[in-house]
């Protein structure tokens, strides 16, 4: 099944992580479909958010934020939050606090127990390099990671937990 339908105390996590989105402040949405996008469409409550379709979804999450960010590049924002479905611990007040100030300059990860995580914002600034380096499952980790002056780290710890339900510690971003 696809993560996007799984679901967490009754809830899809895709539900919840647009929920998380919009009341962290963030807007526009867009929430990026690969596998079974049909199904996803019909099952959840995408209510408000652009959907950007991404065919070359098996190539792995660097495609995924390829597809969110050239849907982004055509409104107004001046900065991406990456928020995976796979993350349901991640607070409005998580969002909130890595958008906290942030501009088209801007880059930042929030942290768990000293381990980046997720969301992670990035300024508009950066979405070019960021896209040129998004391979297979490295989303944006290749880009940060090139720029490790200009990432903030912003503890969460207190009003978030940053766990991955595919790993028992968040993985990087």
């Amino acid at each position: 099944m696809p993560k996007a339908l799984a679901a967490r105390a009754g809830r899809r996590w895709v539900d919840i992580a647009l929920d998380v989105l919009r009341a962290g402040g963030c807007d526009p949405l867009v929430v990026v479909l690969g596998a079974a996008a049909a199904d996803v469409r019909a099952a959840a409550d995408l209510t408000g958010a652009t959907i950007a379709e991404n065919p070359d979804w098996p190539e792995g999450i660097g495609s995924s934020l390829r597809a969110g960010l050239a849907a982004l590049g055509v409104t107004d924002a001046t900065a991406a939050v990456v928020l995976l479905v796979d993350t349901p611990g991640i607070t409005p007040a998580a969002v909130r606090r890595v958008t906290d100030g942030a501009g088209a300059a801007t880059l930042a990860i929030a942290t768990y127990a000293g381990q980046d995580g997720h969301p992670v914002l990035l300024g508009r600034d950066h979405w070019p390099g960021v896209a040129a380096l998004a391979k297979g499952d490295t989303g944006a980790r290749a880009y940060l990671r090139a720029h490790p002056d200009a990432v903030l780290r912003i503890p969460c710890d207190d009003i978030a937990t940053g766990e991955d339900v595919d790993f028992r510690n968040p993985p990087p971003p």
